[in-house]
């Protein structure tokens, strides 16, 4: 890639990656700090000194805060009768405000208190080519899965973090194929239900089951899938020990990604042995490019899955390669435009 003389004699791209992280955590420190959602529930503009006392922060801090996110376009800012006002972008009123339907803020929190720490340790995580976890905070990574299930409080904030980016991606995800022939989904590892609704939504005749753990599925008929929603059923279990029951499709959001190859072959034979000739199996997952040139976000969570799991993002022949020595057939792939895309196979 050829790089002009202006930035070799001014290198803004480099500079902009130095303040990468600043950026970040302006944003995180602001949603944080309820900033937004203050002035959601307000209804209208604030000072900087109203902020700061009812969030009960310096007013000095709050001001250089505020600032920031107004240069972050997060918020804007105008003078009325000598006092300058602070007020929500509609970007961050529709994102970044815990109460909208379309919130961020869980994957944003996630973020802020466990990917920025891992990325702290992503140069051990090379030379070491394991996860930095423990080394993070403590604790292993399994450890921690097993605390949320101690606790109902974080594994809501962990359901809800899972919850969140099908907000922006669900429905091109599930519509990428059209899925209108099969009638019994299983969604494996289908947590709060997001994709399942997603399905029902969009596939009128469709019926879904979410197979998920037993506490995952005891969270998620409390909190995220009403009883009105009929067409959405429950199966306790765990895919890699417990029975599969049969489907004409079986739909992993965001589960091969965790996983080694091998364990992702595993659980890929396992689906297919479930499978009746002419069923389907659905992966979603972000896809990096064939010639490893982006998409820089897919990049960046394959550092990520290298810090915390075992598991790792792929490009679609890898997918392919899988999904063919699983068992699986007529392997097509769909690219949605956003971050996450399709993997279709047929038994």
């Amino acid at each position: 890639m050829e790089v002009s003389k202006q930035e070799l004699e001014y290198p803004q791209m480099l500079l902009n990656y130095m303040d990468g992280f600043m950026i970040s955590k302006t944003m995180f420190a602001a949603c944080e700090l309820g900033v937004f959602d203050l002035l959601l529930e307000v209804g209208g503009p604030l000072s900087s000194n109203a902020i700061a006392e009812r969030l009960g922060t310096s007013a000095d801090g709050m001001d250089r805060l505020l600032a920031a996110c107004v240069g972050l376009r997060l918020l804007e800012v105008k003078e009325h009768q000598g006092e300058v006002l602070y007020s929500n972008t509609d970007l961050s009123q529709m994102y970044l405000t815990k109460a909208s339907p379309r919130t961020l803020y869980y994957s944003v929190a996630y973020y802020s208190h466990t990917i920025y720490h891992c990325f702290s340790h992503l140069t051990d995580a090379i030379r070491e080519g394991k996860s930095q976890y423990e080394r993070a905070f403590g604790i292993s990574s399994m450890e921690l899965f097993e605390s949320l299930y101690r606790s109902e409080e974080e594994m809501l904030k962990f359901m809800q973090l899972m919850n969140s980016i099908w907000n922006i991606c669900g429905k091109d995800v599930v519509t990428a194929f059209d899925l209108s022939t099969f009638t019994n989904i299983f969604d494996l590892g289908g947590c709060t239900g997001a994709i399942a609704k997603e399905c029902i939504s969009a596939y009128p005749r469709s019926r879904v089951t979410i197979y998920d753990l037993p506490k995952v599925v005891e969270m998620a008929g409390r909190y995220f899938v009403s009883p009105d929603e009929e067409r959405i059923t429950f199966h306790e279990g765990d895919f890699f020990k417990d029975p599969i029951p049969d489907a004409d499709l079986y739909i992993l959001a965001r589960i091969i990604h965790d996983w080694t190859d091998d364990r992702s072959l595993e659980l890929l034979t396992r689906v297919n042995k479930a499978c009746k000739p002419g069923s389907g199996v659905l992966l979603i997952e972000a896809l990096l490019e064939e010639d490893r040139r982006g998409p820089i976000t897919t990049q960046l969570y394959s550092l990520n899955m290298l810090v915390q799991t075992e598991g790792k993002e792929r490009m679609p022949s890898e997918y392919l390669k899988l999904l063919e020595s699983a068992g699986f057939k007529d392997v097509q792939i769909r690219k949605t435009g956003k971050i996450y895309n399709v993997i279709f196979g047929r038994k």
